[in-house]
C-alpha cells in the first residue's frame, strides 16, 4: 500500500472478524515497527503478546477503573481524566456508573493483545520538573505503538490504542510479570477488521498549524 494511504486510513480497530493474526505475521509487523524513533535510539519498549483467554480477562476487568471514571465524567459533560479539571461527579456517583461490557471487549475478541512497556531506565523524560503532567517520556514508547497499528494496517489486520487498564498499573504489572522499572504505555487488541474504513475525519491542517507562535496566522 501507499505510505499515504495507510496513513490515512488506519483507523481505531474495536471490531473483529475472529480470524487468526499467525506469529509469522506479528513477527513481521513487530520486525518492521521497530524502527520507529526513541530517545537517543536507546530501544526501551519491550512488547507482550497475550494470545490467553484468562490473561485477557483479566485485563479487561483492570481497565474497569479507568473506564467507569471515563464514563461517568463524560455523562456529566467533563473531561475524562482531564489534568488540568478535577473531577465533579462524586465518589457515590462514580462507583454507581456502569461499565458496559463492549467497552472490553476488543480484549477478548481480537486475535492477539500486545501490552507494551516501556524502561523508564532509558528514557530521557525533559518535563519531569515541570509542574504538569508528563509527557516526554512517551516519546520513547508511542512511535512505536503507531509503527504498529501501521504495519498491521498494511498486512490486512488493525486495532487500537488503549490505556485504561493503566489506572490499575500495578494489577497489570503483576499479572504479566512486568519489572517495578517498566511503564506501561498501550494495550493494542489487534486483529482482522470486520469493516475496514477508507476515509477518517480529522480538522483540516489551517485549523492546527500556524506560523511563527501559537497565536500566529494559520499555515
Amino acid at each position: 500500500m501507499d505510505l499515504y494511504d495507510v496513513m490515512r486510513t488506519t483507523g481505531a480497530v474495536r471490531q473483529f472478524t475472529g480470524d487468526p493474526l499467525p506469529d509469522e505475521v506479528l513477527v513481521r509487523i513487530l520486525d518492521n515497527a521497530r524502527f520507529a524513533p526513541s530517545g537517543g535510539n536507546r530501544q526501551g519498549v519491550h512488547v507482550i503478546a497475550v494470545r490467553d483467554r484468562a490473561t485477557r480477562e483479566a485485563l479487561g476487568a483492570l481497565s474497569v477503573t479507568g473506564a467507569r471514571r471515563y464514563i461517568a465524567q463524560q455523562r456529566n459533560g467533563e473531561g475524562p481524566w482531564n489534568p488540568l479539571r478535577p473531577m465533579q461527579i462524586s465518589a457515590e456517583q462514580l462507583a454507581a456508573t456502569e461499565v458496559p461490557a463492549e467497552l472490553s471487549a476488543p480484549l477478548l475478541t481480537s486475535a492477539v493483545v500486545l501490552v507494551v512497556c516501556v524502561d523508564l531506565a532509558v528514557v530521557a523524560a525533559f518535563d519531569q520538573d515541570l509542574d504538569r503532567v508528563g509527557l516526554i517520556a512517551g516519546a520513547s514508547a508511542y512511535p512505536f505503538v503507531w509503527n504498529v497499528l501501521l504495519a498491521a494496517r498494511n498486512e490486512g489486520f488493525g486495532g487500537v490504542l488503549t490505556t485504561m487498564a493503566v489506572a490499575e498499573e500495578p494489577g497489570v504489572k503483576a499479572l504479566l510479570g512486568i519489572p517495578d522499572d517498566h511503564a506501561v504505555a498501550a494495550v493494542l487488541p489487534l486483529g482482522r477488521p470486520q469493516r475496514q474504513v477508507t476515509k477518517l475525519t480529522r480538522r483540516p491542517v489551517s485549523q492546527f498549524a500556524t506560523r511563527e507562535r501559537f497565536d500566529g496566522e494559520s499555515l
